[in-house]
């Protein structure tokens, strides 16, 4: 569409029901949306002068709702997208580059000529370059385009900015120059090949596949080339509870050797039954191997595995929970999942830095504010980041005031589940 005409559609409110679908109907929450379309398509044209029609795209991040660090191991997990976005305004050419700002960050550009994984692009740059080739050796012809992105994904707070601008790229591409062929399932394993690849993080598939696909799903991994994704409906709100994430503004930037360990440490375990990961590991056998165990593997690793046993399990009595009504066991659920985190897979601080026990101090605190009530458990990898807590809706403000009070304000945000995954924004 052309920019004064989009401008003019979101002034007049003509994307209204769209925006009441992925975030809400907080009216406050609406007018924000519609100025943060305005600010990014002007700041698009500034950009871009030449280019005249444009496209909007929008990408949510997750909260991982059930299975912490069981997707690597082909596990379980339960998930839903959120009301954060990234969002994109585009315009394709056959220029043969991807050029790229992203609000806060320096400019880049991809040329499709040259994007190896050899090519020495770094960041997203390189994410971008590994989703532009992998859509390429799947015969899809790219000509480039030029994107402004803005994103309320907060980088490093365990939401996925990372998983929400890689679904992103992977709908502008698949829409435009694919005809929608790939789908959310297949965009999300192409932005898990350029983390894992270009990137070099090696990460599991939960977080690409939850943006992508959208809305509350359970996902079983077992196969990773056709996991099994089942979407459902639960407003939490319905059984008097709000789903609240607070960032304890600790940065997940400097810790990929812990994620790594995780992940290692899991498979050395697996790989003393013969298997690459511990999804295929008899549980039984597991425990009855603990002597042997230990004279190959850490006292950690043994620990870190048996979390992933009952994780799995819990992930799947959690979609089954929510799926029954059953409400006060899900809670429970959620408790032991947090406990788990903690003892067992130790995630909540880096033994780098000992010192820095944000993830613990924020759930200390929230156990003791919710009491009885409620659940509380570390959000994500871990290590740093953001919690996720389920408070009753009469103690929700007093939660959020706490939270902002101790990790400063605007720390703690009230989520919604999102429905729908990576998409092109239309008035439709």
């Amino acid at each position: 569409m052309n920019i004064l005409k989009t401008l003019q559609s979101i002034e007049n409110n003509e994307l209204l029901k769209t925006f009441k679908e992925l975030y809400g109907t907080d009216e406050s929450q609406l007018e924000y949306q519609r100025q943060r379309y305005l600010s990014a398509v002007n700041n698009f044209a500034k950009l871009y002068p030449k280019r005249k029609n444009i496209r909007i795209f929008s990408a949510p991040g997750r909260t991982e709702i059930g299975g912490n660090h069981t997707d690597h191991q082909h596990g379980c997990v339960l998930a839903a997208a959120v009301n954060l976005d990234a969002i994109g305004v585009v315009a394709f050419h056959n220029d043969g580059v991807i050029r790229i700002k992203s609000e806060g960050y320096n400019p880049f550009t991809v040329n499709l000529s040259d994007i190896s994984v050899q090519s020495g692009k770094t960041g997203t740059a390189a994410i971008a370059s590994g989703i532009a080739t992998r859509f390429m050796d799947m015969g899809v012809k790219i000509g480039g385009f030029d994107l402004y992105c803005t994103s309320d994904v907060i980088c490093g707070s365990g939401i996925s900015s990372s998983a929400a601008f890689e679904t992103l790229i992977g709908t502008i591409i698949d829409t435009y120059y694919n005809d929608n062929k790939a789908g959310a399932v297949e965009i999300a394993k192409i932005g898990q090949f350029a983390e894992n690849v270009y990137f070099g993080k090696n990460s599991g598939l939960m977080d690409q596949m939850v943006s992508s696909v959208g809305g509350l799903v359970f996902i079983d991994f077992s196969d990773t080339e056709q996991p099994k994704v089942e979407g459902f409906s639960c407003d939490f709100e319905e059984y008097g509870y709000c789903l609240c994430i607070t960032d304890t503004k600790s940065s997940h930037a400097d810790l990929t050797d812990d994620y790594t360990a995780i992940r290692n440490e899991m498979e050395n375990i697996a790989k003393h039954f013969g298997k690459s990961h511990l999804r295929f590991v008899n549980e039984l056998l597991f425990y009855n191997e603990i002597p042997k165990l230990r004279e190959t593997c850490s006292d950690r690793a043994i620990i870190r595995a048996t979390h992933f046993f009952e994780e799995n399990n819990r992930a799947k009595f959690e979609a089954s929970a929510l799926k029954d009504g059953n409400f006060e066991y899900f809670l429970e659920l959620v408790r032991q999942s947090g406990r788990s985190s903690e003892a067992y897979l130790q995630n909540h601080y880096s033994c780098s830095d000992p010192e820095n026990q944000a993830i613990t101090l924020a759930v200390m605190l929230s156990r003791r504010f919710l009491g009885d009530s409620g659940a509380v458990r570390v959000h994500g990898g871990g290590f740093a980041g953001t919690i996720q807590a389920f408070v009753p809706v009469g103690l929700v403000d007093d939660y959020i005031n706490e939270m902002n009070r101790i990790f400063g304000e605007k720390s703690c945000t009230k989520m919604k589940i999102r429905p729908i995954g990576g998409v092109e924004i239309t008035k439709e």
